[in-house]
């Protein structure tokens, strides 16, 4: 017969500290010093295991999933910068003042490196072009660029005729669009 308390550990989902105790069970019940030595290292590996939060974990690749993902944070964030006056207002301005123009492009790489650091995607050694050069930030602010450009100059929100005044309106909603890949990047995928 089950009992309220089997029911709740039914219905909740296992978590770290389950399985720590299933392991300091094991321990217990193992009779030879090597399945006691592998017992602990199991659990010794289970308390360094960290929980999924908000943020999620990223794959080995940056794969189609991800530029997927990239491409949605890009359009949802982009979208309300592009028919919005006021950027290209922002835009022209620090096309006119290059410290500006340079103070806003670092600035938006930091928030975009920043946010893909909170979801530690420097441990992810596999996802790197000629072993060195993290391949995610590159492919977020590429997906995220190109999608500025191309929406910007399709919808005439630009003119290529002045290109510092189109690359300075191009580069504020690029860095929206790059804020918004990394976040849809890092989120969770359950």
């Amino acid at each position: 017969m089950m009992t309220d308390t089997d029911s709740d550990d039914a219905a909740r989902s296992p978590d770290i500290d389950d399985v720590l105790t299933e392991l300091d069970e094991l321990e217990e019940l193992v009779d030879g010093e090597e399945e006691r030595r592998q017992v602990r290292e199991a659990m010794r590996t289970a308390r360094q295991v960290r929980p999924e939060g908000v943020i999620g974990r990223f794959r080995t690749q940056f794969g189609s999933r991800d530029a997927g993902e990239a491409l949605v944070g890009s359009f949802v964030f982009g979208l309300p910068m592009i028919v919005e006056g006021g950027a290209l207002e922002i835009g022209r301005f620090i096309a006119e003042r290059p410290p500006a123009f340079l103070l806003t492009l670092l600035f938006g790489g930091a928030v975009v490196v920043g946010i893909l650091r909170a979801g530690e995607f420097e441990r992810v050694v596999e996802d790197r072009m000629f072993g060195v050069v993290p391949l995610r930030p590159l492919a977020i602010v590429a997906i995220a660029g190109g999608l500025a450009v191309a929406l910007m100059t399709g919808w005439g929100r630009v003119s290529w005729s002045d290109p510092m005044v189109a690359g300075g309106q191009t580069l504020l909603v690029a860095i929206a669009m790059s804020i918004g890949a990394s976040i849809g990047d890092i989120l969770p995928e359950n």
